[in-house]
């Protein structure tokens, strides 16, 4: 029964290991809409893509789907960069539309930056500026780095609305922009940007305020050459939310989480007060009244030579550690004038690898015992000491409270302007929006259905839950207990069954010898036997015991005796077997 109980477990957690990871998998998974297509040999199974239809609400939906769309609305800039050579200045980076170089949608196309190392700024107008008021502010976009990332960016700029609309064609790097926002690396330096440009309510000026950096990881993307997603969610209660692949990253509040805050401190350090002179900020000074021990040798060196040290027998001091070597030759294009006289390489003397040492010897170093090094006095607590001083504060003059950053400068644009050691670099799926439920259908038309095909062509429901226990590593110790368990329970079962077996193979041999067993029942008759047995034994020490007293005659007796008592015994013991032999053999006996 235990083992049944114990097998019956084993397989339930067995189960249990195999579904756990994928019901985790389909738990965060992002449902489909486009169902898979099986192809005409029933082996294979296509993701069909259809170019989504635009959304009414969407500010700017844009697939790249479309050549002649995209040209007449995309405008690649003619501005060059200011400040840098004339050579390098223009912005002609080449853009191109088409299809992904790894698993690929059909009909499916993004935007490519073709070059690197040179400026690229390319942008598109939205279908109206959008206006920061009381609906969230959405945007969301696909990167694929598809030959990895040196140095460079991947973001996108939200141009700020002007009066009339922006000049696409001057777009360039000082181009004022509202937020900026996405992936950026140089080095081991990974960043996924998010700054916006806060104008100051008292003077109009402008400064970027700096997101702070995400919880989790971020360089994956960086490094996979597959295709990931960036979403930015502002709300109009300044709370924000940055997505990679549907999974929330980093968020805060404009208020609480940038860098500098959005608003000033009320109080500063006034700027006109200074330490007074006899302002003492020392914890701990020098005792005035400690003088150094007359002893003490500030002069005495950290070490000395060893003065027990003897130099080795057979030292050779007149002997040089390096020679020059015999057989090298002065090369024949050896210049004396140009290179100098020429001198043959040494190498080591070969008559000191037969001896302790060769040269001059000298005792090893040891630590100087009378070494103490330079005297201090010893410290005390300062009777003057008066803390740290710090600056009086006064009412900061350029105060201001903005408590609704949320209402930033309208946004009329999409601009990507970049420079990178990096070429290839793949955009989609551009949308703006004020519906978080837009972007989150938007994805599941497009950016989705990549994810299935990539799944699909990388070992399917293996490599989900390979990429799942990564994001979540404490199902690795899951993985493990389940592993160990069945283990467990194997060699339990085993040890069972070859104790069970071993029973069953004493039972069987007793069986067949009819030998009596430990737990036969006791005929009567062979408890008088036993006592007659024991009672021989002692007769037979007590005996031994009077004949080794009495001499050599009186132990022949002894021996005598104990002959006779052993018959007994034997007499006894046969008894014994008989009456404790099976009453089916006794009768077979008898007849």
């Amino acid at each position: 029964m235990a083992v049944k109980w114990k097998v019956k477990t084993f397989l339930l957690l067995t189960l249990l290991g195999m579904t756990l990871p994928s019901v985790l998998c389909d738990d965060e998974e992002v449902t489909i809409s486009e169902e898979p297509v099986e192809s005409e040999d029933g082996d294979d199974f296509e993701v069909v893509y259809v170019s989504p239809k635009p959304l009414p609400s969407a500010y700017l939906m844009e697939t790249f789907d479309d050549d002649s769309a995209f040209e007449k609305l995309w405008v690649r800039s003619q501005a060059k960069k200011e400040g840098v050579d004339e050579d390098i200045a223009k912005y002609d980076g080449v853009w191109a539309v088409e299809a992904q170089e790894r698993l690929a949608l059909s009909g499916d196309q993004g935007l490519v930056l073709k070059s690197k190392a040179k400026h690229a700024a390319i942008s598109a107008p939205l279908k109206k500026p959008f206006v920061f008021s009381s609906k969230p502010f959405v945007v969301q976009y696909e990167v694929n780095l598809q030959n990895g990332q040196e140095c460079g960016g991947a973001y996108i700029k939200l141009l700020s609305a002007q009066e009339g609309r922006v000049d696409l064609n001057n777009f360039h790097d000082k181009t004022p922009y509202t937020i900026m926002f996405g992936p950026d690396k140089c080095g081991n330096e990974f960043k996924l940007h998010f700054i916006f440009r806060h104008v100051n309510p008292l003077n109009g000026e402008i400064e970027e305020k700096h997101a702070k950096r995400p919880r989790d990881k971020i360089e994956e993307p960086f490094k996979d050459k597959k295709p990931h997603l960036y979403t930015l969610i502002l709300r109009p209660d300044n709370s924000y939310e940055i997505l990679l692949d549907h999974e929330v990253v980093n968020s805060g509040n404009l208020l609480d989480d940038f860098t500098p805050p959005v608003n000033p401190p009320k109080e500063i350090d006034d700027p006109d007060d200074f330490m007074p002179e006899d302002w003492d900020e020392r914890e701990k000074i020098p005792d005035p009244e400690a003088v150094k021990p007359d002893d003490w040798d500030e002069e005495a060196p950290m070490q000395i030579p060893d003065p027990e040290a003897v130099k080795p027998r057979g030292w050779l001091d007149s002997e040089p550690e390096m020679i020059p070597d015999p057989a090298a030759e002065k090369p024949e294009d050896w210049d004396d004038e140009m290179d100098g006289e020429w001198e043959a390489p040494l190498i080591n003397n070969p008559i000191c690898t037969e001896v302790p040492g060769c040269g001059e010897w000298k005792p090893p170093m040891i630590d100087n015992p009378d070494y103490k090094g330079k005297w201090r006095p010893e410290m005390i607590d300062n009777p003057n000491y008066r803390g740290k001083w710090k600056p009086r504060k006064i009412h900061n003059p350029d105060y201001y409270e903005d408590l609704e950053p949320f209402k930033m400068t309208s946004i009329d644009a999409v601009g990507i302007e970049l420079w990178s050691m990096s070429d290839n670099i793949y955009f989609d799926n551009i949308i703006v929006t004020d519906t978080v439920a837009d972007a989150v259908q938007f994805a599941q038309e497009t950016f989705d259905l990549k994810v299935m095909k990539m799944e699909k062509g990388q070992g399917g429901l293996i490599q989900r839950i390979i990429s799942y226990s990564n994001k979540h590593p404490w199902l690795y110790a899951v993985y493990t207990l389940l592993v160990a368990i069945p283990v467990v329970l194997i060699f339990a079962c085993c040890c069972a069954e070859s104790k069970d077996s071993k029973d069953e193979k004493e039972a069987a041999l007793r069986k067949k010898t009819d030998e009596p067993a430990d737990d036969d029942p006791v005929p009567e008759g062979a408890e008088d036997g036993n006592d007659d047995k024991e009672a021989g034994d002692d007769e037979g020490a007590a005996g031994l015991s009077e004949g080794e007293k009495d001499g050599d005659d009186e132990r022949d007796e002894g021996e005598d005796e104990e002959d006779a008592e052993d018959d007994e015994e034997d007499k006894s013991e046969k008894e014994d077997t008989h009456n404790r032999t099976s009453p089916r053999l006794r009768k077979s006996r008898k007849d």
